[in-house]
């Protein structure tokens, strides 16, 4: 996908899934449009981890304690999000540690032999992901 087309994805997202108005935190919306820069620039594992992070940032603003810093995975299963869109982004966070924390940094051989293979799966996350943040950024919309 070129700039042209990433763009124009992001945009028929924003078509499809916003209805009404969204209100969210600065830090969301700064985070969100990082991750657009990111997915716009092919960047598709920034645009991973970015958007996991703008998820979770939405979730601690709306529905996070005061009193605690959860973990991600908390603020995903306590919330009020429809269950389809929890398991997506459950499916986005452990997609993101894998890449966050790789367990044998050491044992590469296969990324050598193979990184297109790793750049065609990273590429379809990272537009999963942007769906998945869309629809958790517009999940209380005003209509």
């Amino acid at each position: 996908m070129d700039v042209s087309e990433r763009r124009n994805l992001i945009n028929s997202l924003d078509n499809e899934l916003l209805k009404g108005g969204a209100v969210m935190s600065e830090w969301s919306v700064f985070v969100a449009q990082e991750c657009d820069l990111a997915f716009e620039a092919g960047a598709d594992l920034a645009t991973v981890i970015t958007a996991a992070t703008a998820a979770e940032t939405y979730l601690r603003a709306e529905y996070g304690s005061a009193s605690k810093q959860q973990p991600f995975f908390e603020l995903i299963n306590q919330s009020p999000l429809p269950s389809d869109l929890k398991k997506d982004l459950h499916d986005l966070r452990r997609f993101r540690n894998q890449w966050v924390h790789i367990a044998t940094p050491e044992d590469d051989q296969e990324i050598i032999d193979n990184p297109e293979t790793y750049r065609t799966e990273l590429e379809k996350r990272a537009i999963h992901a942007q769906r998945t943040l869309r629809r958790t950024l517009y999940e209380n919309q005003l209509v």
